[in-house]
């Protein structure tokens, strides 16, 4: 775990958009040997192009965020 970074692994496009929406995700990550080229391409656009909801999902990533502050050293 790194501070402020928020992964996820996606096998396909509905992990892909609902890791956007309810998680703003900010790092995909697919298996190499999981998925044909062409479904992982779509997986990325669907990533890519999916805003985040905020609203109560943000109170969850707020609550990362201070966990993350009281654990982690600052960077320099």
């Amino acid at each position: 775990k790194f501070r402020g970074i928020r992964a996820t692994l996606c096998c396909d496009a509905y992990m892909a958009e609902m890791s956007r929406k309810h998680n703003n995700s900010n790092c995909l990550t697919m298996g190499g040997r999981i998925l044909p080229a062409d479904e992982a391409v779509y997986i990325v656009e669907i990533w890519l192009n999916t805003e985040f909801e905020g609203e109560r999902h943000q109170k969850r990533l707020d609550k990362i965020s201070k966990i993350e502050e009281m654990n982690f050293k600052p960077v320099k």
